[in-house]
């Protein structure tokens, strides 16, 4: 294919500034305060050393390469591993981190699964589905890990938990008796229904029944990308003066994930600051800790964007990438409202049974 002159690359660079310029315009006319954000964006990056900023930018650049290396590893171990390579799952991973950014819900990560379904042939949806279940097994072990760190190093916190368990011993045993009945009986009235479901799950989940590769291709790359999460946190808090140390970054990852988990909001904005101030109470004020929590959303999250915009560009193109981003999210929209529907039915037909 012939490139296009240089002239006419330049009209459209000009073309998509003063396209961006008017859009911005037109929605402060409209009382969306676009220009008042993206002047916050830079006041707030003014307050932050250039050495944070690039540090976190490559740590943030790492976490997202690191984390779809071990996406890589389970997509290879299924029967698709042949046709799938490490470019696509990367500008893909990618994709799903910056919307996840801004768009509720982790319409995100349905982009990513939907994109996997259609660049890798032989893929299907319930497939990818069941490959969220296993990279996800690697972060809950770490996040499981941490939280038993906060749990034991908080004084009295284990003599309370167990005291109550102790003082409802019988409760608490029936409750686990009657969970562990119901689990068996669900699982014996759907295990033959969901013969072919459960194939499929085991295609995009077979890299499990591989220990070792289980453990190279996807624990270690996972754990790399555990590692600079925590880094990009012990930066930012270093770049604050806020005592960098491991409580402190523990602490403030768990409350990222407990927010990022409970929050309708794009990114969590708002919960995030109100409990990273909780988090870290002990060792700065609250206004330092919101100032702390937003530069490093901020940066994080811009940076997410333009390097998935950068991918998507490289792997597929300009035009080519924006077709397929823009598909696979109008098709993401409608399948997770699909399943929200689903759902919806199931539990109306359970409680009329």
């Amino acid at each position: 294919m012939r490139s296009q002159p240089l002239s006419r690359r330049l009209a459209r660079i000009a073309l998509w500034i003063a396209g961006v310029a008017l859009a911005i315009f037109v929605l402060d006319l409209l009382g969306i305060p676009v220009r008042e954000w993206i002047e916050e964006l830079f006041d707030k990056l003014a307050e932050v050393p250039a050495w944070a900023i690039a540090a976190g930018i490559v740590l943030q650049s790492a976490q997202t390469a690191l984390a779809a290396l071990a996406w890589f590893g389970i997509l290879r171990a299924a029967p698709i591993g042949p046709g799938v390579s490490y470019r696509i799952v990367l500008a893909s991973y990618a994709t799903a981190v910056a919307l996840n950014s801004f768009l509720p819900a982790n319409i995100g990560t349905w982009v990513m699964l939907l994109m996997f379904t259609t660049l890798f042939a032989g893929a299907t949806f319930t497939m990818m589905l069941s490959g969220i279940v296993v990279q996800k097994i690697p972060f809950t072990v770490f996040n499981v890990a941490l939280y038993l760190y906060l749990f034991f190093s908080v004084a009295g916190s284990f003599s309370v938990k167990l005291g109550f368990l102790a003082d409802h011993t019988a409760i608490v045993v029936g409750i686990l008796i009657g969970g562990a009945v119901l689990v068996a009986l669900l699982g014996r009235t759907f295990w033959k229904r969901l013969a072919g479901l459960r194939a499929q799950v085991a295609k995009g989940g077979a890299v499990l029944g591989k220990p070792r590769r289980f453990l190279l291709d996807v624990v270690l790359p996972s754990l790399g990308s555990y590692l600079a999460r925590l880094a990009i946190v012990g930066v930012f808090l270093g770049a604050y003066g806020i005592p960098v140390t491991f409580h402190d970054i523990a602490t403030v990852t768990a409350s990222n994930s407990i927010s990022n988990t409970v929050s309708a909001t794009p990114g969590g904005v708002g919960v995030t600051q109100a409990m990273n101030s909780v988090a870290l109470s002990g060792s700065t004020d609250a206004a330092t800790a919101t100032a702390y929590s937003i530069s490093q959303q901020i940066v994080t999250s811009a940076w997410n964007v333009v390097f998935a915009v950068a991918l998507v560009c490289w792997v597929f193109g300009w035009s080519g990438g924006k077709a397929l981003v823009e598909s696979s999210y109008t098709d993401a929209k409608v399948k997770s409202r699909e399943m929200k529907e689903r759902r919806k039915r199931k539990d109306s037909d359970s409680l009329t049974t």
